[in-house]
């Protein structure tokens, strides 16, 4: 927001410098962006007055004149100005001025006559005004008055960000109560005389919708002169806030809105068609806005409306139709205060940005209204003229904000200042920022302000306090922390590290919603019940999940039917699964669960391209399993599951208890979840899997490692990990490495048979083993699994 410094000291003036102040304003958190001078440096320009204004004998664009400055002589002047005419106020460069550009004014001659000075337009001194030709002054502007002094051209425009909390600040009103805050003085707020009103003309207002418009006034004022002029000193301030002067009942409003921070509207009571309606737009009703562009209101849109159309946007900008033109007499200015989520983002949604839609978004003072609309009448009527009728007022006090009451400790002040800030001080800081304190033990009840709509918890008030009290008065101490260890336990897995190293295998981690849909739900776990929300988002989002595997399968079609033919995802989360043991009748789990589908790698011209298998996100597992240092206590069980596909399923086991489950997905719900080709998931409690054994370190054997290979004929149905259990119990401290490199079925191997080739890795820690040893080790696996699965060696 930018304002003008002179302005500001109207309000309130301390003394302290434009830099002082300016690092004030900034040290409160109200950034300063610049101070811009109001004009360049010009010296030597005085008020003067055109006495005679006469043709150039010798130039068609020229004209003589003869200027009073107030002294005892005229000045004889040539200017080219065409609105140069007799009777007019202007800005005289007198001989020996200087101008912006070190532009120094002497005597001279054009086309033969003499001019002793010259006549300014606004760019010439270096103001940024729109205007053609010499500036006009007022006709009661005294003569031989330096110009610096009497449009204040010694002033400065300061530019504060303001941060999106602070909507109070968006007015003069706001920042002199902010300067008053800071410097401990009072703030001095202008007076005008409160409008009688003259006349019975009024409108009726109909508010439909006050929960977006808790408060609605409108105020008519007939017989306006809208082609008087806007006074000088109005115009002055609206440029010096960066806003173009247009015509008075437009500037007028524009005045108010910088002076308060109150945006209003004024419509032409003659194009006005019945009642005034404040309602939603119904979606199909367009608009045609004052900046010419045509819009389509969105039916979530807080419109002003008459009885035959819409007109204005509420709260964002009038409408073309009822705004105020040459040829109005009669004005309704409106003044209202609407909700800010009534108006957050539908300016941006339609395109637009205006300083009404700015402040309404952001919040205004819901108890300013009476006050905004009086003042603006009151300048309506003293520059206008015209007849006020009675102000009409809708509210919904059930809709209009209320203060917050807030209390304060004093324990927790000093602890979030590290300081103590006297009571008093706290007392004074609070109240002069408009809050109502009531002191208690140790405390404060604060009530809040109606401008305040930051102010909510008690760390707010804290800030507050520190803001004002000065932060460069807080002394620098250290803070003092007691440290200690976390208490966890060594044997515990991070989950941390799980995600990490899933993340190094390629996987990306999902988040789905514990929330699914109930019918493919049911597909994934047929006759379970599910615990139904009362009150879902959606009916496809009103179960809580049995199990990760409904929300992961969503996500792989999603992602496939996006071109991603390649996914790797996996999740970590709850589970809701109904037990009437439960103490709150469901057993909420941990879960993990990953999905793979596609290619096993990224296309690349030195890789085979082969799709996954159940193998691939073993391995995975497999990796996982081995954080744990305790991969013995792990295995694996063919199955059956109900979202798996028979025959490729497995149960995950740890020391013999079902932790979950590993497999492909059941053909029968590749197209209830979009799913394109083959998809491996898997599922375990994460309870189960985050402990771990401690690792023992053991002395690196010297002594030569010995492999030997077997190939055993086992049946089908022997499980290859039961093999190896009973080979590494039988194999006990010699046997240091054990691998199934082969399996085959076919040729050479009876029917109903499979040969498991095995890789031993026999060693000892105190000395080299022999051949007999060895071979002592090898045949008692053999004769083990002859024993126990009716086991023979491959010829």
């Amino acid at each position: 927001m930018k304002f003008s410094e002179s302005w500001l000291r109207e309000w309130v003036n301390p003394s302290v410098s434009r830099e002082a102040l300016s690092h004030q304003i900034t040290m409160a958190g109200l950034e300063v962006d610049d101070v811009e001078a109001v004009a360049a440096d010009f010296s030597g320009v005085v008020i003067g007055e055109v006495v005679e204004c006469g043709q150039h004998p010798d130039a068609d664009k020229l004209r003589v004149t003869k200027i009073n400055v107030g002294g005892s002589e005229l000045i004889d002047i040539v200017c080219g100005a065409p609105n140069c005419r007799q009777g007019l106020k202007v800005a005289v460069a007198m001989v020996g001025a200087v101008l912006p550009g070190d532009f120094k004014i002497k005597k001279a001659k054009l086309r033969g006559m003499p001019s002793e000075g010259m006549l300014c337009s606004y760019s010439e001194l270096g103001i940024n005004v729109e205007s053609d030709g010499i500036i006009e002054l007022p006709l009661d502007a005294p003569l031989g008055t330096d110009i610096r002094d009497y449009l204040q051209l010694n002033d400065a425009v300061i530019d504060v960000d303001l941060t999106a909390n602070r909507a109070d600040c968006l007015g003069m009103a706001g920042l002199a109560r902010e300067v008053g805050v800071l410097n401990r003085q009072a703030v001095v707020e202008p007076q005008w005389q409160a409008v009688t009103p003259t006349t019975d003309a009024q409108v009726t207002i109909n508010v439909k919708a006050p929960a977006a418009c808790p408060r609605y006034l409108g105020r008519v004022v007939k017989n306006v002169n809208v082609k008087a002029p806007t006074p000088l000193w109005m115009q002055e301030k609206l440029r010096r806030s960066g806003i173009r002067s247009i015509d008075p009942i437009v500037d007028i409003t524009n005045f108010v809105l910088i002076e308060f921070g109150q945006p209003m509207h004024a419509f032409d009571l003659a194009k006005l068609t019945g009642d005034i309606q404040v309602r939603l737009g119904t979606g199909e009703e367009k608009i045609t806005l004052l900046d010419g562009s045509e819009v389509t209101i969105p039916s979530d849109t807080l419109v002003i409306a008459d009885d035959a159309r819409p007109l204005a946007l509420a709260g964002v900008f009038g409408g073309e139709y009822s705004g105020v033109s040459d040829t109005t007499q009669d004005i309704l200015l409106e003044c209202a205060f609407f909700a800010p989520l009534a108006i957050m983002g539908k300016s941006r949604r339609l395109g637009l940005h205006t300083d009404s839609s700015h402040r309404f978004e952001r919040g205004v003072d819901p108890e300013m209204q009476h006050k905004v609309i009086d003042r603006a009448t009151r300048l309506v009527l003293d520059i206008c003229g015209g007849e006020a009728g009675p102000v009409v007022e809708v509210k919904s006090d059930a809709d209009l904000p209320k203060p917050a009451q807030i209390v304060l400790r004093r324990s927790k002040l000093d602890r979030i200042l590290g300081h103590h800030v006297p009571d008093t001080d706290v007392v004074e800081i609070l109240q002069r920022l408009g809050f109502n304190v009531v002191a208690g033990q140790d405390s404060w009840q604060v009530t809040t302000a109606t401008y305040r709509f930051d102010m909510a918890i008690e760390e707010d008030l804290i800030e507050e306090v520190a803001r004002i009290y000065g932060y460069n008065n807080i002394p620098n101490i250290a803070p003092v922390a007691a440290l200690r260890m976390s208490d966890h336990k060594e044997s515990d897995l991070s989950l941390k590290r799980v995600r990490a190293l899933l993340v190094a295998r390629g996987f990306q981690e999902a988040v789905t919603y514990s929330f699914v849909d109930p019918k493919l739900q049911n597909l994934v776990h047929p006759g379970l019940e599910a615990m139904v929300l009362p009150n879902p988002i959606s009916s496809e989002m009103s179960a809580m999940r049995l199990s990760m595997f409904t929300g992961l399968l969503a996500a792989v079609g999603y992602n496939q039917s996006r071109q991603q033919s390649r996914v790797r995802l996996f999740e970590t989360g709850l589970r809701f699964v109904p037990d009437i043991n439960a103490e709150s009748g469901v057993r909420q789990q941990a879960m993990l669960a990953c999905v793979i589908t596609g290619l096993q790698n990224d296309e690349h011209w030195a890789m085979e391209s082969k799709t996954v298998d159940f193998f691939d996100l073993k391995g995975d597992l497999e990796a996982i399993i081995g954080l744990t240092v305790s991969a013995s206590e792990f295995s694996f069980r063919v199955a059956t599951h109900s979202a798996l596909h028979p025959g490729q399923c497995a149960e995950i086991l740890r020391n013999d208890r079902v932790i979950g489950h590993i497999g492909a997905i059941h053909p029968s719900l590749e197209k209830p979840f979009g799913l394109n080709g083959k998809t491996i998931v898997f599922e375990l409690e994460l309870d189960a899997l985050l402990h771990t054994s401690l690792p023992l370190a053991q002395a690196v054997s010297k002594f030569p490692a010995n492999r030997r290979d077997i190939a055993v004929v086992v049946d089908e149905s022997v499980s290859a990990g039961d093999v190896m259990k009973l080979i590494r119990k039988v194999g006990e401290n010699q046997l240091v490495g054990i691998n199934l490199f082969d399996v085959y079925l076919g040729k050479g191997v009876e029917p109903g048979k499979k040969s498991l080739a095995i890789a031993l890795t026999l060693q000892d820690t105190t000395r080299t083993l022999e051949e007999k040893e060895i071979a002592e080790t090898v045949g008692s696996v053999v004769s083990a699994l002859k024993s126990e699965f009716n086991a023979s060696l491959r010829d």
